[in-house]
């Protein structure tokens, strides 16, 4: 997954004209460049797991329609509980403000700062592949005593989503140490 990471910054660097290489020469402007670049690559790769996770959630919401046509109702409300916390970590990627701005504008980043919301961005691609390794147990386990536990599985890694989002919002605002 981390190499999805570099390929979405490596397309923003891309993008960099002629202009704005030689300004960044200029004392002071490069780190506005640099800060910039960050703020689209952080764009790009939270778009991209907005768009996944909303697919994941819809892979889930067709779960739960199946239950319910194969006579599985007792387990349609904790997909639901899923597809809930499923949805709210992708709004709350999508809504987060654009790229560490408060981070990057208001105080100085040290490399272990920015190494660790890397880490978080890597961590929350991985998610991508594990929610929808949990989501295919779920398909594979209807109608078997596993059943239960896929979806509680499920569940949990829909709530690591969530936390890792939150630990990394502490990192940006400072107040995890």
């Amino acid at each position: 997954m981390v190499d999805e990471k570099e390929q979405l910054y490596g397309k923003v660097t891309e993008d960099m004209d002629f202009f704005k290489k030689i300004l960044s020469k200029v004392p002071g402007f490069g780190g506005y460049i640099e800060r910039q670049k960050r703020r689209d690559s952080d764009k790009l790769i939270r778009e991209y797991i907005f768009d996944q996770f909303r697919e994941l959630e819809g892979r889930v919401s067709r779960l739960q329609k199946d239950f319910i046509s194969q006579g599985e109702i007792a387990y349609v409300d904790d997909l639901e509980a899923t597809a809930i916390k499923l949805r709210t970590f992708a709004d709350r990627i999508k809504t987060a403000a654009r790229g560490y701005s408060g981070l990057f504008d208001a105080v100085n980043v040290n490399e272990a700062e920015l190494t660790r919301l890397y880490e978080y961005d890597a961590t929350m691609l991985d998610f991508v592949d594990q929610v929808n390794h949990a989501i295919d147990n779920v398909e594979s386990s209807v109608g078997s005593e596993g059943l239960p536990a896929a979806i509680r599985n499920l569940e949990t890694k829909a709530e690591d989503c969530i936390k890792a989002f939150d630990d990394r919002e502490a990192v940006i605002l400072g107040l995890e140490g």
